[in-house]
């Protein structure tokens, strides 16, 4: 059965399309914070705003097509991971948020900029730093992990947490992948996986397996149980987290 298209955009968007291109209704709902910034946008549902350091990519503004609403994404350059990311229905709040990217502003004061902003947890490493990208993956994946909303939540904020407070494993880059959790020996975009992989059961429990879809090496009823069987495994003389790439 064919899927509708939605909306026509005009319709969703009659402010934005009596402007002519997002770009248009951005800078009139900016109230003179986007002069100056080359704002580019060709429709009325994408723009670009280009930033002026070299470690924040493009701000990247969509507009939903189900319901009128914006979402933005910044990213940095190397990873191509979510500084920033978040959505509204405030256009005036998505040009400080653009203004505040453009100008390489901190993270924390885009945040305060534009409050619908949620920060990723991820820190900006300008100098790419391995192991402050990898500080920098953990402290996304534990904000992740505190924010969810799933019944099983808790179980896996606890793997989360059990494997960040193991330094063997904190040294390691994490990763994940359908919510088990991994490791590197570099960062992205190629990482070199190590180890064994961990994972939060529905029914509670932790499993430790050769791949994702395994529980081979052995299920517990913490975590520390298997973040220490985790660890066990690891193989001898890992090197440093080198840059992936």
């Amino acid at each position: 059965m064919p899927i509708s298209p939605g909306p026509d955009p005009a319709v969703l968007y009659p402010d934005v399309a009596a402007c002519g291109s997002l770009a248009a209704a951005l800078r009139a709902a900016a109230d003179g914070c986007l002069d100056a910034v080359p704002v580019r946008s060709s429709d009325l549902v994408h723009a670009v705003v280009p930033s002026a350091v070299p470690h924040h990519e493009p701000l990247v503004i969509r507009a939903r097509s189900w319901e009128r609403r914006w979402s933005i994404r910044g990213t940095e350059p190397f990873q191509n991971l979510p500084l920033i990311d978040g959505t509204t229905n405030d256009l005036a709040g998505i040009a400080r948020a653009a203004r505040a990217w453009h100008d390489g502003a901190l993270l924390d004061d885009i945040r305060w900029a534009a409050p619908f902003v949620p920060l990723t947890g991820r820190l900006e490493v300008p100098d790419r730093d391995p192991a402050r990208l990898t500080e920098s993956e953990w402290q996304s994946l534990r904000l992740e992990a505190a924010e969810l909303e799933y019944e099983w939540q808790q179980t896996y904020q606890g793997l989360i947490e059990a494997a960040y407070a193991e330094p063997a494993l904190r040294a390691l880059y994490p990763f994940t992948s359908h919510w088990a959790l991994r490791f590197s020996t570099t960062t992205r975009p190629d990482l070199t996986v190590v180890g064994p992989c961990l994972g939060a059961k529905g029914d509670g429990s932790y499993k430790v397996g050769r791949s994702m879809a395994q529980e081979d090496v052995g299920v517990f009823t913490t975590a520390a149980e298997a973040v220490a069987l985790a660890v066990h495994h690891l193989p001898a003389g890992l090197p440093p987290v080198a840059l992936g790439g």
